[in-house]
This record gives C-alpha cells, structure tokens and sequence, in this order.
C-alpha cells in the first residue's frame, strides 16, 4: 500500500518521518509513504491522473493508493474534489486527509484531533476563554478543538478582518460567536485563559513580549523552536504547547484511518519526529 503528503512547499514535512516509523513498528513492511509538490492547480490531476483511490492491486500490478496527508496549500482545494467528506471537514471547512476506500476518494480533518489531544498531553486545564491568532486552514480547527472543549465564544485577532470571512464561516457552521479584532491591538485581547497562535513561521515574534502574561500559549509552529513567543511564555510561568504534538497525534489518527490499525506506535512516532528535527537543527 501506498500512502503520501501533498502541499507546497513539501520538502520540510515531517509527515514522511511519522508514517514510516509507524509502519515499521507495526510490522507493514509492504507499506510506503512518500512526499509530493503539489500546489492548488497541479492538485485535480495528481489525484485524479496519477493516484488511482482504489485498493488492492491494479491493473498496472502498482500497490494501491491507501491515503493521503494534505498540508498548505490544499486542505480547502481539495473538497470539491471528494467523493464524500466527514461532517468535520465540511464544518471546519478543509481536509486534512484523503483516505481511499472501494474506489472513492473520503476527506476527513485531524487537525482538530491533533489539537485537543496536543492540549491534554500537556495538561493545559480546559479553558473557559480563548483567542486565536490567525486566520487560516489551521485557525478553522483551532475553532472547531475549541469548540469541543466547550467554548461558544472564541476572540480571533488577525492582520486585515477583511480577510477573516472564511474563517468567520466557519464559526458560524460551528455554533461558535467570533468577535474578531486586529494583531495590532493585541494587549488588550490577553484576558484569555488560552491563546492559540496559528501564524506561521516567526510571525507572532513580534508579539513576544505582549504575550509573555498569558497563562498558556499553543504556538502551532514546530520548527525553529521553542519560538520567541513560547519562551516569552514560558518564562513568566505560563503554559506551552509546541506544533510538533499537534502533527504529531493528528498523523497518528491519519496512520488509524489509513491502515485501519487501532494500535498505532504513538512513542516510536514520536522518537522519530524529534530525531529529525534534532537533525535538522544539527545542520544548521
């Protein structure tokens, strides 16, 4: 069987580390796991020109297509794409992954998985208010995780709220009241018991200082870390969570839907994603 992640840029993912560890410590040696370029406009013919979602052999004698990780840009491209999607997915408004199952291609979203369970590992309390940064793919899960725990009212504090509409969309699929605010007025939005920052990259270093009071901060970036504002954070006592537990457990839960395995080697994955990253840091 064969399985792959999709997005661009790819070459940085970690997701080939954790599939393939995991399928080692599983015994499926007949499974790989491979990673593609692929932007929004290459999508429609990879997935249907050259991943055939049929399992089993084929024609050619090529392994099956098992599944698929979507990373940025695609998790929103990819739905009209879809035979069928999960009640998740269509909430939240992106799929994370794409498993195939009696020739038909199903998208689910793990993202949102991989957030509450990333929270609970570290033991971050339940919140009773939040404020997400950004609003992106990864901010929609953010709302739905939030949702979850209970939350009906979630701050979102963005560049331009112009360009929040989508993500205003999808709280509204989630029940969730949004009252959305600007990055550049960030210190009065800090009365939250969680904040969540999906900015990529060093974006939210700039807000370091500001947000060094909060009681827990999930900083979805993994790589480099800790960021500034997670040490900022952590610090003055506060609580962090870093990106890495994030893919990590939404790929376990990819690895349970595409293989059908339950027993899923969450600590093998887990070594094999810090070594890399250890690597990574090594090489620079």
């Amino acid at each position: 069987m064969r399985a792959a992640v999709l997005g661009s840029p790819i070459a940085h993912s970690l997701s080939p580390y954790l599939h393939r560890a995991a399928y080692q410590a599983m015994g499926l040696t007949g499974w790989t796991y491979e990673a593609f370029e692929c932007d929004e406009a290459a999508l429609p013919g990879l997935l249907e020109g050259t991943i055939r979602p049929v399992r089993g052999p084929d024609g050619a004698g090529d392994r099956a297509w098992a599944g698929l990780s979507l990373t940025m840009p695609l998790k929103r491209a990819v739905l009209p794409l879809l035979d069928s999607v999960s009640d998740l997915a269509v909430e939240v408004g992106g799929a994370n992954t794409v498993v195939f199952r009696d020739g038909a291609a199903h998208g689910e979203n793990t993202d949102v998985h991989g957030i509450e369970r990333a929270l609970a590992e570290a033991g971050v309390p339940t919140p009773g208010s939040a404020l997400v940064l950004g609003g992106g793919a990864t901010a929609a899960s953010a709302l739905a995780a939030l949702r979850n725990l209970g939350l009906d009212h979630v701050t979102l504090a963005v560049r331009e709220p112009g360009r929040a509409a989508e993500t205003a969309a999808v709280a509204g699929r989630l029940g969730v009241g949004l009252r959305v605010e600007t990055l550049d007025k960030l210190e009065p939005l800090l009365g939250v018991d969680l904040v969540v920052s999906t900015l990529p990259g060093s974006a939210a270093d700039v807000h370091a200082a500001t947000l060094a009071g909060v009681p827990a901060l999930f900083d979805v970036v993994y790589a480099p870390w800790p960021t500034a504002a997670a040490r900022s954070v952590r610090a003055a006592g506060g609580r962090v969570v870093g990106g890495f537990a994030m893919l990590l457990h939404q790929a376990v839960r990819q690895v349970e839907l595409m293989t059908g395995h339950a027993d899923v080697p969450v600590e093998a994955m887990r070594a094999a994603g810090e070594v890399e990253i250890l690597r990574r840091i090594g090489h620079r």
